[in-house]
């Protein structure tokens, strides 16, 4: 994900990772140690993450990709297949 938030970021690709975290040092640890330059949000709630809940996350990692007006339009996609959606999408 960090490379292909620096290959395409300035394309229009935005992130936003939702952590199902419980400890906050952790977490924060993560997200310097990963190198994560998007945006960050969490309730270190782990399974009982709002957000969680309301895309009906049951397994981590999760991926979504949302069109322009915030609809679902992929949901777990990964290599090549993300790639390729996120490419097809900022290309609209």
């Amino acid at each position: 994900m960090v490379a292909l938030y620096k290959e395409l970021h300035s394309k229009g690709l935005n992130i936003i990772g939702v952590s199902l975290d419980k400890d906050a040092s952790k977490w924060k640890e993560a997200i310097a140690k990963d190198q994560l330059a998007w945006a960050q949000v969490s309730n270190l709630k782990f399974w009982d993450e709002p957000i969680a809940k309301q895309y009906q996350v049951e397994s981590i990692p999760a991926t979504f990709i949302l069109d322009a007006d915030g609809k679902v339009v992929a949901r777990d996609l990964r290599g090549a297949e993300l790639r390729a959606k996120i490419i097809e999408l900022l290309a609209k």
